[in-house]
């Protein structure tokens, strides 16, 4: 079996790792390589990457980090890899501090699993066209699976309800029961209105967090990194 293409994810791992021991990179049978190794492989595991026995083991990480030193001014070598990739110089880019956070909160995502027992099923259902997180692909999957989350959608809904007596878009207004009668009652979608970069992890969502958005002006949101905020859609809407 192929083993798949790095993730933004596994990248940004991959890059904080390698700016944070060049010039000497640990060799592959270094404990804090194979720990990296582990780490890459338990995030690829949660977005439901597979690949053969040599799937994101110490010997293929060693490999990335070598293919990263292209990408170093600091090095006077060429690195593995004469090809660039846009997605590996990206991530190269980022600042040391935002690496550094990035990083981070990919760790900490990775404890939502055993703080609200997230499966990779769920993780993974429903569509992944949308633009990534800065963090990667498994921040941006958790902000969707927490505007999913049944239980917090029915109580935005009933709570928003309360308030307005009727359910609408809060970009555009648009009713689904008035439009579609009773088949679009109670029909609305649910975003999640925190930036991926400034939720944390482990914290509970709160009602105050979330939007009712249509289909429409909730995919307009997530189109384009960075996602827009509920104001700035009223704003395109306005104009």
């Amino acid at each position: 079996m192929k083993n798949p293409d790095w993730t933004r994810d596994e990248l940004i791992l991959a890059t904080q790792f390698y700016k944070q021991h060049r010039p000497s990179i640990p060799g592959k049978s270094h404990p804090e390589l194979i720990a990296l190794s582990e780490e890459i492989r338990a995030v690829a595991s949660c977005l439901n990457l597979r690949g053969g026995e040599t799937f994101r083991n110490a010997a293929g990480v060693y490999m990335k980090l070598m293919e990263l030193r292209k990408y170093d001014p600091g090095y006077l070598g060429k690195g593995l890899g004469r090809k660039q990739r846009r997605i590996e110089k990206e991530c190269w880019d980022l600042s040391d501090l935002v690496l550094r956070q990035a990083a981070q909160r990919i760790r900490e995502t990775m404890d939502l699993f055993n703080l609200e027992g997230i499966t990779v099923e769920e993780l993974n259902g429903g569509d992944d066209d949308e633009t990534e997180a800065l963090e990667g692909r498994l921040a941006s999957r958790v902000h969707r699976y927490r505007e999913r989350s049944q239980k917090i959608v029915h109580e935005k809904k009933r709570s928003f309800h309360a308030k307005h007596g009727a359910l609408f878009c809060e970009a555009c207004g648009f009713n689904f029961e008035t439009v579609y009668g009773a088949r679009g009652e109670h029909f609305i979608e649910c975003h999640h209105t925190l930036p991926v970069s400034e939720m944390e992890a482990a914290a509970k969502t709160k009602l105050n967090e979330l939007a009712l958005l249509c289909a429409n002006c909730h995919r307009m949101v997530h189109a384009k990194r960075p996602w827009l905020s509920v104001e700035e859609l009223r704003e395109i809407l306005s104009r």
